[in-house]
């Protein structure tokens, strides 16, 4: 599979290319890895007025699986319709990122997130990358981190896509207050 334009990448920001750079950076960071699973990749809004015009951008491009209360701000995932594909890899999902409340954040592609086998084995064979471990023993859904100069790598156990479902499932999802864009 090589580099392929996809139709969001003029809202977006050229996606495949910054999952190329990613992982060829993780490959430098990690050595050579057999086909890598990418299972999304995340896009922060700088304002809720952009999010929320993204929402109807993505909702043009792919399915609403979840919006959702994370960390203080919503967080809306689609499994797209078009996967963005890099490389040999194919990424289904992307999460969408409202700004948290109170903070300037810059808009633009922020992290990819890959399943990977063990978190603990991950950080144990690279005992001297830097690797942000706060979240390693979540019960729901445990994850490690790592910057890199384009963007930051999240490791997790399960497909977010999985997470989703078990959530909705279970109640887990915090919904969206009905009057959280009220100001907007």
């Amino acid at each position: 599979m090589v580099i392929m334009s996809h139709p969001l990448d003029t809202a977006l920001g050229p996606m495949a290319p910054f999952v190329c750079q990613l992982l060829t950076e993780l490959r430098a960071s990690l050595g050579e890895c057999d086909s890598p699973r990418v299972d999304h990749l995340c896009y922060r809004a700088a304002t809720l007025p952009e999010y929320l015009e993204l929402k109807e951008v993505l909702a043009r491009h792919g399915v609403l699986l979840v919006e959702g209360m994370i960390g203080g701000r919503p967080i809306a995932t689609y499994r797209l319709h078009q996967p963005v594909c890099a490389q040999a890899v194919s990424v289904p999902c992307i999460e969408l990122a409202a700004p948290k409340p109170g903070r300037s954040h810059q808009a633009g592609l922020e992290h990819i997130e890959l399943v990977v086998p063990s978190l603990h084995a991950l950080v144990a064979a690279h005992p001297a990358l830097p690797f942000k471990t706060g979240n390693i023993e979540d019960g729901r859904n445990p994850d490690v981190g790592l910057m890199l100069a384009s963007g930051q790598v999240k490791f997790h156990l399960r497909d977010l896509s999985e997470v989703i479902d078990e959530e909705l499932l279970t109640g887990a999802v915090v919904p969206v207050p009905v009057d959280y864009y009220a100001d907007v």
